[in-house]
């Protein structure tokens, strides 16, 4: 039947042909964006997404790269789509390591190395007193004293603690800020310790808190009730764990934040911490717990500087800089510009997240710096180049639209899928859709270069050409860059 997209239907030789309105395609783009109808189906509300989320006192990483980057994306997708979106970095800023640093700094540390080169100084003392407490029990104890006068409050050593999180919180900063992150909310364990034993309580007068024969307080998850499965929330001494200062953290939240929905993002490895803590969390009466979310990643292997084995973020990302540098400079394509470091480091990151967004998130993955870093292929750094080509080309008002050759009808069915795969992601958080979407569209795009070209080509082709090149960057009637918005989601 024709109707206003459908032009003509005729058959022959066994099939049937439809002849499409190109014209009302492109003249109707911006109902395959963000105002797709699609959309209209989607719960919006306050999304609270938790992640990155390192230990303080510690150099920041490479091991945490993956949520860091994973929970923006979330957190773009999630605003992008018309939620209230809070951005929380959950610090690990309590427990017993600290009473280890904070004995071992009393003993290995100098305020004066502290000033010149915190995060290092501090991970150098971590290593030394754990070295010592292995063999010295004196240590072990004073690491347990140190702690219980942090749990207690006493002014010296919560002074120092205050130190180590504040001079932390400052390094990460940096980090994030080369990595395009930010957070609404720097939170952290600490913030729950004294709420951690208001949910013991709550546990034991609900019934739910019982004593293992070790003397610790544990939680019951068996379905029969046979205590053959327990989570463990208190230790034997009366001290909070991990788990008790999360229960917390989650009633506390709920409360301040009314979020219709928690997002937490951390490694595989935490999938059973999450399911207790949503078990426990249900069985104390919290309905809402239906509605956290656990969003899990794999590992990545393989992650080398020239220097060795990473330990550090920061060593990854002066890495990517140098051999994109190295890059540009032998490469024929590379035009003079005012910061090429500035340049080499944006480059080098999209390679790193697009490496990283373009498997399903579940899956280890190996790390290649050559693969990350090719110009060509299905990269972050074809996609920036992509970017930049857009970016140099001239975009003139079309009054007349005239598509010409087969190219140009397929490259707008597939430019017009954007609302479903954008609609994918939201559903299951993958990034994945988003950005072999996007790479698609860069090789699209290259194809148009090639094969509708604009210099030396007549008036209506020419048209063409940049009709093509245009609509592969905007899709909504403001001209504001579709491409770029997609970038977002990821950077």
């Amino acid at each position: 039947k024709q109707d206003s997209v459908v032009e003509d239907i005729s058959a022959g030789c066994g099939v049937i042909n439809f002849k499409v309105n190109r014209k009302l395609l492109v003249q109707e783009d911006v109902k395959f964006g963000l105002t797709s109808e699609l959309f209209n189906t989607l719960k919006r509300g306050t999304t609270l997404v938790e992640y990155s989320s390192p230990n303080i006192a510690k150099k920041f990483h490479a091991g945490h790269l993956r949520s860091t980057i994973i929970g923006n994306f979330i957190a773009n997708l999630k605003q992008s789509l018309g939620n209230n979106v809070i951005r929380m970095n959950y610090l690990g800023d309590w427990g017993m390591q600290f009473g280890l640093l904070g004995a071992g700094f009393g003993q290995f540390g100098c305020q004066e190395k502290l000033k010149q080169n915190p995060l290092q100084h501090l991970f150098e003392v971590y290593v030394q007193v754990n070295k010592e407490a292995e063999h010295n029990e004196d240590m072990k104890q004073a690491a347990r004293d140190f702690f219980r006068q942090l749990e207690q409050h006493e002014s010296e050593a919560v002074s120092l603690w205050q130190q180590f999180r504040e001079i932390t919180v400052d390094e990460y900063q940096h980090i994030y800020k080369r990595l395009g992150v930010h957070f609404d909310i720097y939170s952290g364990e600490s913030f729950h310790q004294d709420q951690a034993q208001e949910v013991v309580q709550q546990l034991q007068s609900q019934g739910l808190l019982k004593t293992s024969e070790k003397g610790t307080g544990v939680v019951d998850l068996s379905p029969a009730g046979d205590m053959s499965s327990v989570c463990t929330v208190l230790r034997s001494d009366g001290t909070t764990l991990y788990i008790t200062r999360d229960l917390a953290a989650a009633i506390d939240r709920k409360a301040k934040y009314h979020f219709d929905e928690m997002i937490y993002v951390t490694d595989k490895s935490q999938e059973n911490h999450f399911h207790q803590l949503f078990h426990i969390l249900l069985a104390m009466g919290h309905s809402w717990a239906d509605r956290c979310k656990h969003v899990p990643f794999g590992l990545v292997r393989g992650m080398k500087t020239r220097s060795g084995e990473v330990v550090f973020l920061e060593d990854v990302l002066d890495e990517a800089r140098a051999r994109m540098l190295h890059n540009m400079s032998q490469s024929k394509t590379t035009k003079e510009m005012d910061n090429t470091e500035d340049t080499a480091e944006k480059v080098g990151i999209s390679a790193l997240i697009v490496q990283d967004f373009k498997g399903p998130l579940l899956s280890d993955y190996t790390f290649d710096w050559d693969r990350m870093l090719q110009a060509q292929g299905d990269t972050g750094v074809f996609l920036q180049y992509t970017h930049a080509r857009l970016c140099r080309s001239v975009l003139l008002k079309i009054t007349k639209l005239y598509l010409a050759g087969g190219v140009s009808i397929f490259a707008l069915c597939d430019l017009y899928s954007y609302d479903e795969v954008l609609y994918q992601s939201a559903q299951d958080l993958q990034p994945k859709h988003l950005v072999n979407f996007l790479l698609k569209l860069c090789h699209l795009i290259a194809s148009a270069h090639r094969e509708l070209p604009v210099k030396g080509s007549s008036q209506v082709v020419a048209q063409v050409g940049r009709l093509i090149v245009i609509k592969g960057i905007s899709l909504s009637p403001t001209s504001t860059s579709w491409y770029r918005n997609i970038c977002f989601l990821m950077h």
